[in-house]
């Protein structure tokens, strides 16, 4: 029987009684897709075929002998925690609507897929969510990219292996585009940070039973279905048994100094002294350096950062309504929305991301975030995301403000802070804080079955 991809309880993709279809599908889906694949260190390289056999044959081999299924992810994953084996390198591919036009699909087949994004393809859907004018994207960008291929792992050394052996089988009448590169960056207390500082991958939707089991579920429950991220592959031998997922890519700079610049005037203008400062950044991203939810808090630390809360009871005193992690996953409601975020940190710095330098200090450039996230639907999940939720002002409430982290467009209503964590008193509205995140160009692409690759 079909796969139910609606089906609210997490898969134990070990079971006994686990259906032949679902086998079929795990054994045929890409990993990091259900389950987010160590990427410590990432190489992605974007490709343009210009001959539809040899393309072929190139994203085939890469298949057949590079990747993994989702399934042989999940239990490397099962052997490290239970004897500490080390796994194998991560290779993903993802194809672009002109990439699957390139490798001999015509227009009526592409129609096959249902999301009218992904047909679109990024540059048609500037106006939709705000993005910066096509021409100045990067040069990477502004072409017309294929295929994305990802290469990760925990060490930098199998990586540029596998960096060489893939592009030293990338056939003459290929090109390759562009690249990035990927670097995670950790706190002292080991967590994953981004380069404002803050402690981010938190709150993604899980599909897997091993690791929604090892989450506390009182007030948030992170079990999704899997149509939150898998569509049948349309051109795949059996799309009831193979699986692919649409795939966002973005590469968001940062400007470091401008959003610590930021973090202090908002505090000046708050009247926060001592630790109570940290609350000025805590508005806007919506938690505090070391991940503690805002609106469990007035301060960070005091035990472990958990990650079963909701934002219920809390009418913005504690949290602003603008608060990134608000804006982008209300938790209450929208959990339809919510996408499997796989991104990666790039850039070089000298300064330590989560100590208390002055601004002048960081970097104003050249760092960021290469956003990555897994969908079902472009269009409901992350379109409705950065259009309905990071860039509307009135979202939830009337005056509440962009996104002040990813949100995009002219910030022209004025916004006022809590003075006093979880009291109503107001700041005098005043003028939204500057965009510090610009974006420099993307794609979306679809990561098709294995099945499909193999048999190409």
């Amino acid at each position: 029987m079909p796969v139910d991809l609606n089906n609210a309880q997490p898969l134990a993709w070990d079971s006994a009684t686990l259906d032949a279809d679902t086998k079929a599908m795990l054994d045929n889906l890409q990993p990091n897709i259900l389950r987010a694949h160590v990427r410590e260190h990432l190489s992605v390289l974007f490709v343009r075929f210009n001959d539809a056999a040899e393309g072929k044959a190139f994203l085939r081999h890469v298949a057949t002998t590079k990747m993994k299924s989702a399934r042989e992810h999940l239990q490397e994953v099962r052997d490290f925690n239970a004897k500490g084996s080390r796994g194998t390198p991560y290779v993903g591919i993802g194809i672009s609507k002109a990439g699957y036009r390139d490798l001999g699909h015509s227009v009526e087949d592409v129609r096959k897929f249902g999301d009218r994004v992904f047909r679109d393809g990024m540059k048609r859907r500037v106006a939709e969510v705000a993005d910066p004018p096509v021409e100045t994207w990067e040069r990477t960008y502004q072409r017309e990219i294929h295929a994305v291929i990802l290469i990760g792992d925990a060490e930098p050394g199998p990586v540029a292996a596998l960096r060489e052996e893939i592009l030293g089988a990338l056939p003459e009448s290929a090109r390759l585009l562009g690249e990035e590169t990927g670097q995670g960056m950790r706190n002292p207390a080991g967590d994953g940070i981004e380069h404002f500082g803050y402690v981010d991958g938190r709150s993604q939707p899980l599909f897997v039973k091993d690791e929604v089991d090892r989450e506390p579920k009182k007030h948030w429950n992170p079990a999704f279905p899997l149509s939150n991220v898998l569509v049948p592959d349309p051109f795949a031998p059996n799309p009831v048994r193979h699986h692919g997922s649409y795939l966002v890519f973005r590469k968001l700079e940062q400007n470091v100094r401008a959003f610590k610049e930021i973090e202090q005037e908002l505090a000046d203008g708050l009247g926060l002294v001592g630790a109570d400062r940290d609350r000025a950044g805590a508005m806007l991203v919506g938690r505090f350096k070391d991940g503690t939810p805002l609106t469990s808090k007035p301060k960070a630390g005091g035990g472990p950062v958990s990650n079963d809360f909701t934002f219920d009871g809390d009418d913005g005193s504690k949290c602003p309504f603008s608060g990134h992690i608000r804006k982008t996953n209300p938790r209450s409601f929208g959990r339809e929305v919510l996408m499997a975020r796989r991104g990666q940190t790039y850039g070089e710095r000298t300064d330590e991301p989560w100590d208390d330098s002055p601004p002048e200090t960081r970097p104003s450039g050249e760092v960021g975030l290469l956003f990555m996230a897994f969908n079902g639907s472009l269009l409901n999940q992350f379109e409705f995301t950065q259009q309905s939720w990071a860039d509307n002002p009135d979202f939830e409430n009337p005056a509440t403000g962009h996104d002040p982290v990813i949100g995009q467009g002219d910030r022209d209503i004025k916004v006022a802070f809590p003075k006093v964590w979880g009291k109503p008193e107001l700041s005098v509205p005043q003028a939204q804080v500057a965009q510090t995140v610009t974006m420099k160009g993307g794609e979306y692409f679809f990561a098709p079955s294995l099945a499909y690759l193999r048999n190409l």
